[in-house]
């Protein structure tokens, strides 16, 4: 592609340099091939501009940058103001703006995207049309799989994935969209045809300092729908309901308890093997039953069969479809070896997921709640304290144990939440930095009719400990523990 093609939107400057036929488009110089674009991107820990010769020795012939660099004269420069807004406009023509070619489907919240993507996926498979997802687990078409290694990867990946839904024969594409994506112009040139919001409560507060400016990052997928049309599905019961509302140019369809909300759920009843409860919709009302749990598996359902319903799709495919669902992995995904208690892995990490899935578990056992959990390293120190008050108020224990330390002392991380832990009278917990061992402490020390909830990292495989990945995955240390506990 030549560069006049390549650069269509882009305002800039030609520094020196031939024009180029450009055969693929990089933000990595360790990713950069044959007669690729280099993007210079300014990042959080390294600057872009600092690996052009790195680039041009694996094979770019040409650079986007910011400020000029200091390069062969063969090798062509080009100059702009914003090089992130840049790179999603240069990926966009360079795979033919396929997000146009499907119909594209973005839900961003604090909770529950990842569960409301999948529901939304498994619907539309059931409608007989082919679903492109992409989200915190994997991005995926087919049998094809990619880990991108964050929810929402950079612009060049997402349409180079969205080419390869379309060229697959993809009728929809859904994707969850981070408030980080949305503020780093990941998802500038995505053509949205529906935008889903799930909630809104505190997280990344380390990045965007205040739940306004959260807020405001998570309303520009819905302000993006004006380039489309489509719809807005907004959580009525959330309380940032009507920013959203006021901020989307399409039309909205509601969803929620709430009286006035256009798709409500009633008569909601939970237990440990499902969920049923009633839908009203306009004229229609039609019962759901679901293996998903919890009155969050409610919203999370009500938002895909909101989705369903503006869609054209007809309520006995959407009761088919919740009723085969499948758990998604490391959503109150539970670990069974036949024991006579419960063990739940749920990525709850944030104050209002961990609120959610404790008081769900308080409901559905009548014995104790044990809770093992942690927080993060190197983001909202905040949310500590708020996170061991909730823990504290719905267990009869916690443990307090290490998450993803990254660059922080685990023990560091624990002294935050501690306090919040201590805040509530009477509460009981204890401190075990190894996880494996906390893990291992909450299944010796449960009677039979207890639950544990081991919270924080749900699907993940890993620790990050110091730069280091550290091979690690709850469930399977969880179902480790309950195989030696049934040999002692």
């Amino acid at each position: 592609m030549k560069i006049d093609e390549l650069m269509q939107g882009i305002e800039y400057q030609w520094v020196q340099g031939p024009d180029q036929d450009i055969q693929g488009i990089s933000y990595d110089s360790r990713r950069t091939g044959k007669d690729f674009l280099f993007v210079c991107i300014p990042g959080f820990k390294t600057d872009g501009h600092q690996y052009v010769e790195q680039a041009v020795a694996n094979g770019a012939t040409m650079i986007l940058a910011q400020h000029r660099v200091e390069l062969p004269e063969t090798v062509t420069i080009l100059i702009t103001g914003n090089t992130r807004q840049a790179l999603a406009v240069a990926a966009a023509n360079f795979y033919g703006h396929p997000s146009r070619k499907i119909h594209t489907v973005g839900i961003t919240g604090t909770n529950g995207k990842t569960t409301t993507s999948h529901i939304i996926q498994a619907i539309l498979e059931k409608w007989g049309k082919k679903t492109g997802i992409m989200g915190t687990l994997y991005a995926r078409i087919d049998d094809k799989i990619k880990d991108y290694g964050r929810t929402t990867p950079e612009a060049p990946d997402i349409q180079a994935f969205l080419a390869d839904v379309a060229k697959y024969n993809g009728d929809y594409m859904v994707m969850e969209v981070s408030s980080h994506a949305l503020d780093l112009h990941r998802v500038d040139e995505i053509h949205f045809t529906s935008a889903v919001f799930t909630n809104l409560t505190q997280d990344h507060l380390d990045y965007h300092q205040s739940m306004e400016a959260y807020r405001a990052c998570k309303v520009k997928l819905f302000e993006q729908l004006n380039l489309t049309g489509g719809t807005g599905i907004l959580n009525r019961d959330d309380p940032a309901y009507p920013f959203f509302r006021d901020a989307c140019p399409a039309a909205v369809i509601s969803y929620g308890l709430h009286e006035d909300a256009d798709v409500q759920a009633l008569d909601v009843q939970t237990t440990v093997e499902g969920t049923h409860f009633n839908v009203v919709y306009q004229d229609l009302q039609f019962p759901i039953q679901t293996p998903l749990i919890g009155l969050f598996s409610v919203y999370n359902a009500l938002a895909a069969i909101a989705f369903a319903l503006q869609e054209g799709i007809e309520p006995p495919l959407i009761q088919r479809a919740l009723q085969e669902m499948k758990g998604v992995p490391g959503r109150f995904e539970q670990v069974d070896c036949g024991q006579d208690f419960t063990v739940v892995v749920d990525y709850a990490h944030t104050p209002d997921g961990l609120k959610n899935i404790l008081k769900t578990g308080r409901d559905l056992t009548e014995n104790r709640l044990i809770t093992v959990f942690g927080c993060g390293g190197d983001r909202d120190r905040s949310k500590r304290p708020r996170m061991g008050e909730i823990a504290a108020r719905y267990s009869d224990f916690s443990i307090v144990t290490s998450d993803n330390p990254r660059t922080e002392a685990p023990d560091k991380i624990i002294d935050d939440i501690v306090p919040g832990l201590e805040k509530v009278p009477g509460s009981r917990y204890t401190v075990v930095l190894d996880r494996r061992e906390a893990i291992h402490m909450a299944i010796t020390m449960a009677r039979p009719g207890d639950l544990i909830i081991i919270a924080g990292k749900g699907h993940e495989s890993y620790q990050l400990i110091n730069e280091q990945i550290i091979p690690f995955d709850d469930r399977k240390v969880a179902a480790e523990c309950l195989k030696g506990l049934k040999q002692e």
